[in-house]
């Protein structure tokens, strides 16, 4: 018999918008990361600079319209403190990809 997954293995909930943009109802949190890492870099969505322009590189996240309905839920603050609000994020801003972990845990029930 097969072991139940745990950790970051153990599927999750998805909240209705990130289950719509994965096309899945529950997966593990790996998956979630990886799959929105896919779809980043498939679509170019990586920049150098804050709120700079797409350049397919970089350690910042444009946020097109389809990740704005997924990152628009975002309001945490980390165990050192640190907040991500992106509850007001418009087209073509960016995030930090170490907000990523705060935006997968705001979609995730």
């Amino acid at each position: 018999m097969a072991e139940e997954p745990k950790g970051l293995n153990k599927p999750v909930t998805l909240k209705a918008d990130l289950a719509a943009f994965l096309g899945a109802s529950a997966l593990p949190r790996t998956e979630i990361t990886k799959n929105l890492w896919d779809y980043i870099k498939k679509n170019g969505l990586q920049t150098k600079t804050e709120n700079g322009a797409p350049e397919n590189a970089g350690k910042y996240i444009v946020t097109d319209a389809k990740l704005l309905t997924i990152f628009r839920h975002t309001n945490s603050t980390s165990k050192s403190g640190n907040v991500t609000d992106l509850r007001n994020i418009k087209e073509g801003q960016t995030i930090n990809m170490m907000q990523m972990a705060a935006v997968v845990g705001a979609n995730v029930e």
